[in-house]
């Protein structure tokens, strides 16, 4: 979709802290949302600058005081943030106003409908999938690697938004933020064989080249389990993290070390 459109997106400034937003969405009041870049921050290369990752090696009270400019920046208090463990699996955590501020446990989903607590996830090439249904006011976030995506995390999490928060599938926006797109994401025969035991169509979700190297297209793949979860409307970006590494952070793209940047949402 193109990025002028009324669902497209656009990249804006928050005190100096650059982040896209969804057109449509700014709309919406009590909606806050972010998908953040790596610039803005205090960390040092190879972790520079906006590093969210507390466990990639970075000097821990510079990870903290990068969470904090988020949170000055958005406008939310670091005790109404909710974190998780990523496993790359299809785990989904529903977030009560209990939770805030805390780290929960391993999960590659998360949803509320609480209002006054945001969610929050960390990515350098792994999928990040924005959910918001603004009749209920409720939203989700997702992590999806190609284990998770294979485990249909995306449509966990819809199906969860449904059962326990009352929402109609056919409500729910949904975006496919930064991250290893089919031009980069050369994979090996173990996650060929995978997709292909795993997921309906996967000849075309494996882009073959030439050189008889196979492309995983996770954007794709993710977008089609988001469809048939029955989500009204899915947005994918198409912003490749290893090709833009200049804006994000990429694990792929630099050698493994490098930080990880950050997705917030939530209503008030």
């Amino acid at each position: 979709m193109a990025a002028d459109s009324d669902f497209g997106f656009r990249l804006e400034e928050f005190d100096g802290l650059p982040a896209y937003l969804i057109h449509s969405w700014t709309r919406q009041p009590r909606l806050v949302h972010a998908i953040l870049t790596r610039h803005g921050g205090v960390s040092r290369p190879p972790y520079a600058t906006l590093n969210l990752g507390q466990a990639v090696g970075d000097d821990r009270a510079a990870v903290e005081a990068n969470h904090a400019r988020v949170y000055q920046a958005l406008g939310i208090d670091r005790a109404q943030v909710v974190k998780c463990h990523l496993v790359h699996g299809n785990a989904v955590h529903l977030v009560t106003a209990r939770d805030g501020g805390q780290w929960l446990g391993k999960a590659d989903g998360m949803i509320t409908g609480q209002p006054g607590i945001f969610l929050s996830m960390r990515f350098a090439d792994c999928t990040p999938i924005l959910l918001n249904d603004s009749r209920r006011r409720a939203v989700g976030v997702v992590h999806a690697g190609w284990r998770g995506t294979l485990q249909n995390v995306a449509g966990a999490v819809v199906r969860a938004m449904i059962e326990a928060l009352g929402c109609r599938a056919g409500d729910i926006t949904a975006i496919i933020g930064p991250s290893v797109g089919p031009c980069c994401y050369q994979v090996g025969s173990d996650v060929i064989a995978a997709v292909e035991a795993t997921l309906v169509g996967s000849e075309t979700l494996l882009l073959r080249r030439n050189d008889g190297r196979a492309h995983f297209d996770l954007w794709k793949a993710n977008q089609r389990q988001l469809l048939a979860a029955g989500v009204g409307q899915v947005l994918n970006m198409e912003l490749c993290t290893v090709c833009h590494t200049h804006q994000f952070f990429s694990h792929r793209g630099e050698g493994g070390r490098t930080g990880r940047f950050g997705v917030v949402i939530g209503y008030w």
